[in-house]
């Protein structure tokens, strides 16, 4: 089994009552859980709240949902193809 902390990290930046964050969550869930399935490594995914700093409020209050790891990031995420694309790019499948 993989140590927790050597997992990638996959940041959500999000702020409550957000339903397109809602549905963006379940749909990298779903997504995750098929990587999963087909032998990937499992991710952590860390939730960040950005009503709580005003310099990520400033920085994503028009972009939310948004998914980063590492410097790559996938703004108003709304759809299963661009969860599954940014996945790809950010965490390629390994020989890829």
């Amino acid at each position: 089994m993989i140590d927790a902390s050597a997992r990638p990290t996959l940041i959500v930046y999000r702020r409550p009552g957000c339903h397109l964050c809602d549905d963006a969550e379940l749909l990298l869930r779903d997504e995750l859980a098929l990587r999963v399935r087909a032998g990937l490594g499992p991710v952590n995914v860390s939730r960040v709240d950005i009503s709580t700093d005003a310099a990520l409020q400033a920085r994503y209050a028009r972009r939310i949902p948004v998914f980063a790891v590492g410097d790559q990031e996938s703004e108003l995420v709304t759809t299963q193809r661009q969860v599954r694309e940014f996945l790809d790019r950010a965490l390629p499948r390994p020989g890829a």
